[in-house]
């Protein structure tokens, strides 16, 4: 027999129980759970188990990454694209007391993401398993905790079968975790989507769609309430709560400019969503220079007794963008030229452990260059990546995948695509669509479906990452009138963003840039994206006719910090073929922008582009930071990028002052180039970049080597002169008065090291970062250029090393250690505060040379 299902309206109160709901305050209903896990390297099933004994584990804080802990090899399966760093199986555990005056309250455990393939148990009980490494996911414990008792959370994660991506991913929970509690009645897990419409300067009106959620369980059978007996036989209750939810709109100090209130019944497990609107007058509009950053507060109260259930902050920003088929990228009424990078997940020395800090340094160096946009290449960002382009002014890119069915490695994610694209494409939208740094969805980043045929499993994870870009044939390409089986996977994967979130384009990073390709013959791209192919640029009104443009990938320029391989006008274009074995004794890349990869092009071809066409809304550069993998065109020993504008330990390299150059008109810049300790009487090419300046003279210990200016497309000038020790000098000048000045001396024999810390100051959290650059200087202070002595670093008071670094891609030294080679006359050691107040004193020592020390307070 059928069970009868009813709802029933009744006190909030009676049903938690006999501890009546707490009033949750600010952000609290979200608990910072990286504290005290422990960790073990291997497999064991039965540590599954709450009485497993752990005792001798290692004891640590999250985000943890353990493949950034172990030795380079070439034999470790990720291989030199992977990073040529281990993988494996992992455990965690974490014991915890779930109070006894929360018995009544739900526990959720939310991971912002685990890689990969992690399962996650409570007490014993398996609550299911996330083979996606980038996805953030969460589970509910409340049926197997134990209430005022001890209780086990157990995590494995296996990252054990590689290559799986094609770059570094790191290893373990590498994401923060969160212990969420919440009242039955609450805000549901990324609740809010919050949009503005009709906006102006003199105003705006934000539409707030509220998802509530009541987890209660259904009454039993037989209830008696007041000596009344409600429900008998085959009945089934279904609790009803009858909630208000006060929306209010907060400025940036706090004030509150809207608010609106709402009544509504809501049924257990059926989530409910509340529409709200509120008008704002003259709203202060995010941009990428002012990015104004309001929140909107959700408090929702039990309509009875009016306590508070919940109260959750959704940050918003107002603005108006279009991307428009002639002029490009419009935020605001403004054309803005997006001046963006592709960024990888990880944070060089420190691995893929998120770390605020660290990626907020990240994003420091890139706006100081003058960079507006990031692209998330290729898999869902961390959340705080997001927070802080939201509040420092970038355009994003968000994007979902690598690749679809077609498997671009042997063990990745395509094996689990069609089981799992629908749930992390929506959980994707759903978590990031509130983000006003967010312009744009990409749903797939060179994916082979862009062909009719195309394989990359049987070959190496160098080979897939090469064979990508060199082209295929045009019978794989769609045919006149075609929707292929691709092109309707297209189709299906942007519908499902679009009526999730239909405030932002879709697009996908292409490298097969002909209309018939399958991506977009589907017609369902929004804009239209290249990876690559410069020479299609100026077809792409007549082939895609009123369609917006975007360079979703350039350039692939190759450099080495520091190194320089002179003609500088002779160009490098490595490696010559995919499949023919590159080598080159120096393991290096010239840093005067005469190398790139042969589907790319040099900075300054590609910036001649975009520059000069306003059709073309902007470009993400191939990549703004190094990153751990793909040292393309290198094989073992490189380990890492050669890509990048700064190099892996966040040292800029030439090109950044070309950038600077061009998208810092506010900033002025003159940056000579190359360093002046060379064989005297050889001919050396000096460059320089400027700004704001109609010429630069050059002199060499005194004597003017001549005037040089930049024509309309050019983006630098320089000198072939003799080298002769001394001093080399540039003067920038306008209209005949000195703008600005550089001098570089030859350096002298390595005698002194300098330190210098991004910040003097952090804070006293246990995660906050102090970023020291270590110089070897002459005698006279000077860099000295060529130099590698090996520093060994000394760590005193409230602090700890959290990594080392110098830029090398070829370096086997380990990351986690107290010492580290210079390299090119530089290296990095990053300093992390233990939880407590007071000071960090850093020495710095190595054979020959004067010691160095520096202070750091840590509040």
């Amino acid at each position: 027999m059928h069970k009868i299902i009813l709802s029933l309206a009744i006190g909030l109160s009676l049903l938690a129980g006999c501890n009546a709901p707490k009033e949750v305050v600010g952000n609290d209903r979200s608990l910072d759970f990286t504290a005290d896990w422990a960790f073990r390297l291997g497999d064991d099933t039965a540590a599954a188990r709450p009485d497993y004994n752990d005792a001798d584990w290692r004891k640590l804080n999250l985000p943890h990454d353990w493949a950034i802990e172990g030795e380079f090899s070439k034999d470790n399966p990720s291989g030199t694209g992977g990073g040529a760093l281990p993988g494996g199986i992992g455990w965690y555990r974490k014991t915890f007391t779930a109070d006894k005056a929360d018995e009544g309250k739900r526990y959720r455990i939310d991971f912002d993401g685990a890689y990969m393939n992690s399962t996650v148990y409570i007490n014993g009980h398996e609550l299911g398993t996330r083979p996606y490494g980038y996805i953030s996911f969460s589970y509910d414990l409340t049926p197997y905790i134990k209430w005022g008792e001890e209780n086990v959370l157990a995590v494995r994660v296996d990252n054990a079968e590689q290559p799986n991506s094609r770059w570094y991913s790191g290893c373990g929970i590498y994401r923060n975790v969160w212990l969420t509690k919440l009242n039955p009645a609450h805000v549901a897990q990324w609740g809010t989507y919050v949009t503005a419409e009709e906006v102006s300067k003199n105003s705006a009106r934000l539409k707030i769609r509220t998802k509530l959620q009541y987890d209660e369980e259904a009454i039993p059978d037989t209830m008696i309430i007041n000596d009344t007996i409600v429900a008998s036989g085959d009945v089934e209750i279904l609790p009803m709560a009858a909630v208000r939810l006060t929306t209010r709109l907060l400025d940036a100090e706090g004030n509150v400019v809207g608010e609106t209130i709402s009544d509504k019944s809501i049924t257990a497990t059926v989530p409910a969503e509340v529409e709200q609107e509120i008008s704002v007058k003259n709203p202060n509009l995010w941009s990428v220079d002012t990015p104004y950053i309001y929140k909107v507060e959700s408090i929702l109260k039990d309509k009875r007794t009016g306590e508070v259930l919940d109260r959750y902050y959704t940050p918003t920003g107002i603005r108006t963008f279009r991307f428009d088929a002639q002029k490009g990228f419009i935020l605001n009424g403004e054309q803005v030229k997006i001046n963006g990078v592709c960024m990888h997940h990880d944070l060089g020395c420190l691995g893929a452990a998120v770390n605020t800090r660290a990626i907020e340094r990240q994003l420091e160096i890139l706006k100081e260059m003058g960079c507006n946009g990031i692209r998330c290449s290729h898999n869902p960002p961390a959340p705080e990546l997001l927070d802080l382009c939201d509040r420092m002014g970038f355009i994003v890119m968000d994007e979902t995948f690598d690749m679809w069915r077609k498997k671009k490695t042997r063990h990745d994610y395509a094996r689990y695509f069609n089981e799992w694209h629908e749930r992390d494409l929506t959980d994707l939208v759903v978590r990031d669509r509130n983000h006003p740094s967010i312009f744009m969805w990409s749903i797939g980043n060179e994916v082979l479906e862009q062909w009719t045929d195309a394989k990359a499993d049987t070959l190496s994870l160098e080979e897939a990452n090469l064979v990508l870009n060199f082209g295929h044939s045009a019978d794989m390409l769609a045919k006149d009138g075609e929707m292929s089986v691709n092109s309707l996977l297209t189709k299906k994967l942007a519908d499902m963003v679009r009526k999730l979130d239909a405030t932002r384009p879709v697009t996908a990073g292409c490298n097969e840039p002909n209309p018939n390709n399958h991506l977009f013959r589907s017609g369902a791209l929004d804009v239209i994206g290249f990876n690559y192919h410069d020479d299609w640029f100026a077809g792409v009104p007549e082939n895609f006719p009123g369609k917006p443009f975007i360079v979703t990938e350039s350039v692939s320029g190759l450099m080495t910090r520091g190194y320089y391989r002179m003609p500088s006008d002779s160009m490098f274009i490595w490696p010559e073929r995919w499949d023919k074995p590159f080598y080159d004794a120096s393991f290096s890349c010239s840093s005067y922008d005469n190398c790139h990869v042969p589907w790319g092009n040099r900075h300054e071809g590609t910036m001649r582009h975009v520059k000069n066409n306003d059709f073309i809304s902007g470009q993400y550069i191939w990549t703004g930071f190094d990153y751990i993998g793909e040292p393309t065109p290198y094989g073992w020993p490189a380990r890492s990028s050669y890509f990048g504008i700064i190099d892996l330990a966040g040292f800029p390299k030439d090109v950044y002052y070309m950038y600077q150059s061009e998208w810092r008109p506010d900033k002025t810049v003159l940056h000579l180039f190359p360093h002046w300790n060379w064989t005297p009487g050889q001919d050396i090419d000096l460059w320089a970049y400027y700004n704001n300046a109609d010429e630069v003279e050059l002199f060499v210990n005194g004597k003017s080597q001549g005037v040089r200016s930049k024509g309309k497309d050019d983006f630098h000038v320089m000198w072939r002169v003799k080298y002769e020790p001394g001093v080399v000098k540039a003067v920038s000048r306008k209209n005949g008065k000195t703008v600005a000045e550089q001098e570089i001396r030859t350096a002298g024999e390595p005698a002194q090291i300098r330190l210098t810390p991004d910040r003097s100051t952090i804070q006293a959290d246990g995660k906050d970062l102090s970023f020291i650059t270590v110089e070897i200087l002459d005698k006279d202070g000077n860099l000295c250029p060529n130099a590698e002595n090996d520093v060994t670093f000394a760590v005193e008071g409230n602090g700890f090393i959290a990594g080392v670094d110098n830029g090398s891609p070829i370096s086997m030294e380990k990351f986690k250690d107290n010492h580290r080679k210079a390299f090119y006359g530089k290296c990095l050691v990053v300093v992390q505060n233990n939880g407590e107040p007071g000071g960090v004193k850093v020495t710095a020592a190595a054979d020959g040379l004067e010691k160095a020390t520096t202070n750091i307070k840590v509040k």
